[in-house]
């Protein structure tokens, strides 16, 4: 099982999570690097993805920031 987080800040500081779980490690790198290439588009102040074992250790993991 893998878990990826998609971290949302917006500009009032509230923070938004959406979480996907994922029976194949291929299919879940696929949605976190779904979610990174948004990310660098974006228009939020913060915008990350993390990649999760079930276990809770954390594969991989970035952000962006855009001031």
């Amino acid at each position: 099982m893998f878990i990826v987080l998609e971290l949302q800040t917006n500009p009032d500081g509230t923070v938004g999570t959406i979480a996907a779980g994922f029976d194949e490690r291929a299919a879940a790198e696929s949605r976190y690097h779904e979610i990174l290439a948004a990310a660098a588009l974006s228009e939020l102040p913060i915008h990350a993805a993390v990649l999760l074992t079930g276990e809770g250790v954390v594969l991989a993991r970035q952000s962006y920031s855009h001031p």
